[in-house]
C-alpha cells in the first residue's frame, strides 16, 4: 500500500490521504463540491455535482490517470430528490464510459455540500 501525494492538490482539510495506490488500484478520498483554492461550495445540485466530478478528475491527473481509469464511484447525496439531476451531470461528464456506481441518500454534510463522491480507479 502507498500512501499517494501531490504538491498540485490542497491539503486535507482533516486526518486522511488523498489518495491510497494498492496493486494497481486507486482509492480516492470522497470529494466534496469545494473549489479547490477558495474553498467555496456552489449553490444547487447540479453546480455541485459538477465541481465533485471535476475534484475527482483533479485528484486523478495529479497521479497521472483520468476519468477512463475509474471502475467505481460511490455518490453520497442529502436528499434521494437530487438523483436525476445527478444523473444527468454525472452522464454527460463521463459519456460512453460507465464505471460501476451506487449512489446513497444520506445526512446533511459538511459546510452546506449536497453531495460528496468517492472514487476507486485503476491504472491504465
Amino acid at each position: 500500500m502507498k500512501i499517494l501525494e501531490s504538491a498540485t492538490l490542497p491539503t486535507p482539510a482533516g486526518h486522511f490521504s488523498p489518495a491510497i495506490e494498492h496493486n494497481g488500484v486507486l482509492y480516492l478520498s470522497g470529494q466534496l463540491p469545494k473549489h479547490p483554492e477558495t474553498k467555496e461550495v456552489p449553490d444547487g445540485i447540479k453546480a455541485q455535482t459538477q465541481l465533485a466530478l471535476e475534484n475527482v478528475e483533479n485528484v486523478l491527473k495529479a497521479f497521472g490517470q483520468d476519468k477512463t481509469s475509474v471502475i467505481r464511484m460511490v455518490v453520497y447525496i442529502t436528499d434521494i430528490a437530487y438523483w436525476a439531476d445527478v444523473n444527468t451531470v454525472y452522464s454527460e461528464f463521463f459519456g460512453d464510459h460507465k464505471p460501476v456506481r451506487c449512489i446513497i441518500p444520506i445526512g446533511p454534510l459538511n459546510s452546506g455540500c449536497l453531495i460528496e463522491i468517492e472514487c476507486t480507479a485503476t491504472r491504465i
